[in-house]
């Protein structure tokens, strides 16, 4: 019997020793290539926020593959090696009722500037 898959609603929110900020701008533009779920993204010096959709049977899955977004990707989109600060995974529908009431701020998939 297959299992369902639903969409989650991932925000994976990274950080450590200052970087450049217009290298992690194009290591961002790099990630957003090979990751093209991704919806928004947000930098500094140092912290970077990526947000995407992830589609899977359940939560756990989800933050698996959250969780190991940043390192997989490390080398080939040259990102900041940052470690994993926050994460969160919530139900598509939990996401459409926030946005629903309060609109995002980072809603552009070019890299911003917090």
């Amino acid at each position: 019997m297959t299992k369902e898959t639903q969409l989650w609603h991932v925000i994976v929110t990274v950080g450590g020793k200052p970087h450049d900020p217009c290298t992690t701008h194009a290591a961002l533009l790099r990630l957003r290539q090979q990751w093209p779920f991704i919806h928004s993204l947000r930098y500094s010096e140092d912290r970077a926020e990526v947000r995407y959709w992830e589609e899977s049977v359940d939560i756990l899955d989800a933050a698996s593959l959250a969780l190991r977004l940043w390192n997989e990707h490390r080398d080939s989109a040259e990102l900041p090696d940052w470690k994993i600060i926050g994460l969160e995974v919530v139900t598509e529908e939990t996401h459409r009722i926030r946005e629903a009431s309060a609109p995002m701020l980072a809603t552009s998939v070019t890299p911003r500037r917090f």
